[in-house]
């Protein structure tokens, strides 16, 4: 059974101030999910879901989806405020959805077989997609077992200012925790730093971190349909709170409910934190095009 890759991409249009107006990074005018989706299909993945807003979904088709007709089975779901189980409400003055927990449960209707789950604005590289296609092929549709692609956190800094990521404390090659670490930067004097209730801590170059390259079976949305339940319970009246995939999965290992194999990339991580990382983003690109990895225009 060939697996599917959902996208997170709600948030896309926000980010960037409307799809139109999306940055492209490559020599054919290709976007960074561009590449996600080309390297999914080189990688054996058969079907791409796209998490989007329903107000998005004229542009969004016309800008990305059109591209991928006929080269893989595409589908769209959707991510509201709305969305929300029997019993609750949405509280007054609460604006934006609830998060990556509740965007990956959208996606229930159109998912069957094990899946990827990724970021819509992060370039990941083709050997995250080879290795988490290869475990998603083995794994048993009824079993509750995860995955994860974990990156090396030096080859996922950027050099114009601090970064978010998901700290993985991983024995064995299976994830035992994950922990977000904010303002990740490498400094003047060479070591990779964060910042922890006010205090400046260190990491190792070759740490792993998480970003949300996850590998799942269709049974994750039973726990994603109980979770969001207790998560109502408890926060559904803030007006910002967020039910967070990688929250969810730390929970799910503590209580023994899953087992999540971690499979390492050496891919470099690419993405816009900064506007002035386009230019590397784009270097980095026509790197890659030289190289022979990509063509000069994914999609002729």
């Amino acid at each position: 059974m060939k697996p599917a890759l959902v996208i997170m991409s709600a948030g896309i249009g926000s980010r960037y101030g409307g799809l139109k107006q999306i940055d492209p990074v490559g020599p054919s005018g290709e976007i960074v999910l561009d590449y996600s989706v080309y390297d999914a299909i080189q990688a054996g993945f058969g079907k791409v879901v796209f998490i989007i807003r329903p107000d998005i979904e004229e542009v969004f088709k016309e800008v990305i989806g059109h591209k991928l007709n006929g080269k893989i089975q595409v589908e769209y779901v959707f991510q509201t405020l709305e969305k929300v189980p029997a019993g609750f409400a949405v509280p007054a003055g609460r604006t934006k959805p609830w998060g990556t927990g509740q965007a990956v449960l959208t996606a229930r209707p159109a998912v069957q077989e094990p899946f990827a789950v990724i970021n819509a604005d992060d370039f990941y590289g083709r050997q995250s997609f080879l290795v988490i296609a290869k475990q998603l092929m083995k794994m048993d549709v009824k079993s509750t077992d995860s995955c994860m692609v974990g990156f090396y956190i030096k080859n996922t800094l950027s050099p114009h200012g601090g970064v978010a990521r998901g700290y993985c404390d991983v024995q064995g090659g299976k994830l035992r925790h994950v922990a977000e670490r904010f303002n990740i930067e490498r400094r003047a004097d060479g070591v990779i730093r964060y910042e922890e209730d006010g205090a400046l801590k260190t990491m190792a170059d070759d740490d792993m971190v998480s970003m949300n390259t996850w590998g799942f079976t269709p049974r994750l949305f039973d726990f994603l349909e109980r979770g969001f339940v207790d998560f109502l319970s408890r926060r559904g009246t803030e007006l910002k709170s967020e039910y967070l995939l990688p929250e969810l999965i730390d929970g799910m290992i503590k209580r023994g409910e899953t087992t999540v194999s971690v499979l390492p990339s050496n891919e470099k991580w690419m993405g816009v934190t900064y506007a002035d990382d386009k230019p590397q983003v784009m270097a980095g690109i026509r790197a890659l095009v030289a190289a022979g990895v990509y063509p000069d225009n994914l999609w002729a």
